[in-house]
């Protein structure tokens, strides 16, 4: 099951959603396989510290977070990523890596690729290694009230 804060809260805003099981899988590769999805239709959660400060930013499964992008919307001095380490006592009802894109819930900014915009639903770890869940873009942007922008390099833009 995902996590009840998660569920409580969609609950809450009326917004409807699907949960998914599947194998145990830690990358976000591994999960949109296990899910049968495409890299490009899975929103994996990356935390860094703006200035000291956490922050999750969120791109596609196939994209990596380029920290110049996200310090420059952040108008942060310092962006880099985050250890396990420093960020798992922040979630304490998720599995370490399995965050769902919710930081508001948590008390920390939300930093979304605006790619991840072009598809009508978003789906991302449920708090779990073993569950997804789906949902419309819209509501989760009218949930989180994300910062959008370009904060990732597509591994297409990489390969060429």
């Amino acid at each position: 099951m995902p996590i009840k804060t998660l569920t409580d809260a969609l609950d809450a805003h009326h917004v409807k959603y699907v949960t998914m099981r599947h194998s145990c899988a830690f990358t976000a590769q591994e999960i949109a396989a296990e899910a049968h999805l495409s890299g490009r239709k899975l929103a994996k959660v990356v935390m860094v510290k703006l200035d000291g400060k956490m922050a999750m930013v969120v791109v596609s499964a196939v994209d990596k977070v380029d920290l110049d992008l996200v310090r420059g919307s952040a108008k942060a001095k310092r962006a880099e990523l985050a250890s396990e380490k420093e960020f798992a006592s922040l979630f304490p009802d998720v599995e370490t890596g399995a965050m769902p894109p919710f930081g508001n819930l948590y008390g920390m900014p939300v930093y979304v690729d605006e790619t991840l915009r072009e598809d009508p639903e978003i789906a991302f770890n449920a708090g779990s290694h073993t569950e997804l869940m789906r949902l419309p873009y819209v509501d989760f942007e009218a949930m989180v009230k994300p910062i959008l922008g370009r904060y990732s390099a597509s591994a297409w833009d990489l390969a060429g």
